[in-house]
């Protein structure tokens, strides 16, 4: 199993980060089959290969994932995916 652990800082209001984390929870959920649900201020993804938690904190976003073994060869790749979307949803 491999382990990613991100923190991505923000200046966006609690309700943008909201709806930034909202929409990349979305497109997980329709790309990968990822299922999500709330948890207070942070939603949790589960799927074939992968559990993760995407936490909303003051001033950035952490996310929380552990891979399976078929996404644990592809970790590098996942984790530049993951830190691309942060980018592009919360910059």
């Amino acid at each position: 199993m491999s382990r990613i652990d991100i923190v991505h800082p923000h200046t966006r209001t609690p309700e943008q980060a909201r709806q930034a984390v909202e929409e990349i929870a979305a497109k997980l959920h329709e790309r990968h089959g990822l299922a999500t649900a709330w948890d207070g201020d942070a939603v949790n993804l589960s799927g074939t290969g992968i559990q993760g938690r995407v936490e909303m904190q003051p001033g950035q976003v952490r996310v929380l994932a552990e891979l399976g073994f078929l996404f644990s060869a592809m970790s590098g790749l996942v984790e530049g995916e993951i830190r691309r979307v942060l980018q592009e949803k919360l910059d």
